[in-house]
């Protein structure tokens, strides 16, 4: 029989030790890539799968039109999938709003459908061919979902959402002037179409393009009632293209607050690739007259909202301004580091 020499056992005994204790450390394959902060509460989940649908409010009037909303359970996720009973936890009216202010379905729609790159997943499909006679007196194209009477108000809200723009939206990198008016997300920090409101805000996230430019960007900016501008974010700083004909995911963080404490944060993540940070902004979430902010009270997650002139264009090349949108998350409380 062979002799071990004892300090060989030890050494072979404190290798293995090290070894198993390694098994059970988390290591950051890549450092420089920021790493989500999976806190916070999640209030909402839906991969629009199971029962979900877009159903009419018949109870109600909208520029003519009844409202409508989503509906049903996505069976495919465990928790805080319902349209209904969780989203009474979340919003006064109990639903998530779907809205167009006028137009009919020749015109518009948003319902579920398959997934134009896999029929076997269901999405949520934003159409928009035309513009109509809608709110203000304006002739304009509007589809959008709506979060109103937030309960409590949101101080930090978290949204994760996945995005697909048809190859439709291309004919866009040829539209000869600036586009500064192609809505995809709103934050209303107070709503200032509401009665005797005298601290209206929004954050308005959208796609938009310079004259001189031949690709679209994201376009994040901040107002005051009358459309008076506070910031401006500067997309020529990153240059986050937009995706087009591909999935991405889209991300964003809101944080109420002043020029010092306030923060909106978006990055998108294209399938098969990397996490961009496509802005970053730190400064007012809130009407800075206001002496004594509430929370974000309401808020459109997803949205196409824009000129006749924009859909005009689309339309007269044969085509279609369409969204996509799949793996809608909403957290409070939630970060990105």
């Amino acid at each position: 029989m062979m002799k071990v020499n004892p300090l060989c056992g030890l050494c072979i005994i404190l290798f293995f030790l090290v070894v198993s204790g390694c098994k059970h450390t988390n290591i950051a394959t890549n450092p420089t890539e920021p790493l989500e902060d999976e806190g916070g509460e999640l209030l909402f989940q839906s991969g629009f799968e199971g029962t979900s649908k877009v159903v009419k409010d018949l109870k109600s009037n909208d520029y003519g039109i009844p409202y409508e909303y989503l509906t049903g359970i996505d069976n495919t996720l465990k928790t805080k999938n319902d349209w209904e009973k969780d989203w009474k936890e979340i919003s006064g009216n109990g639903v998530m709003q779907v809205q167009y202010t006028g137009g009919d379905s020749t015109k518009r729609f948003i319902k579920v459908a398959k997934d134009p790159t896999n029929p076997k997943n269901q999405v949520l499909h934003f159409w928009l061919n035309d513009a109509w006679l809608a709110s203000e007196g304006q002739i304009k194209a509007r589809t959008q979902t709506n979060i109103y009477a937030v309960k409590g108000g949101f101080k930090e809200l978290y949204q994760s959402v996945r995005v697909f723009l048809t190859e439709d939206f291309r004919a866009l990198e040829s539209y000869p002037h600036k586009i500064t008016w192609c809505t995809i997300s709103e934050f209303w920090n107070n709503e200032w179409w509401v009665a005797n409101e005298p601290y209206g805000f929004r954050i308005t996230l959208g796609l938009g393009k310079t004259a001189d430019e031949n690709k679209l960007h994201f376009k994040v900016e901040s107002e005051v009632t009358g459309q008076k501008l506070v910031w401006k974010a500067d997309h020529t700083i990153k240059r986050v293209e937009v995706p087009i004909g591909k999935w991405f995911t889209m991300d964003f963080y809101f944080k109420e607050g002043d020029k010092e404490t306030g923060r909106f944060y978006l990055a998108i993540t294209p399938d098969g690739e990397k996490k961009k940070v496509v802005y970053d902004v730190h400064d007012f979430t809130h009407n800075p007259a206001d002496p004594a902010p509430d929370g974000l009270t309401g808020y459109n997650p997803m949205k196409l909202y824009t000129s006749k002139d924009l859909v005009a264009y689309e339309k007269n090349l044969g085509k279609t301004l369409q969204i996509y949108w799949d793996d809608f998350k909403l957290w409070k409380n939630k970060r990105p580091q």
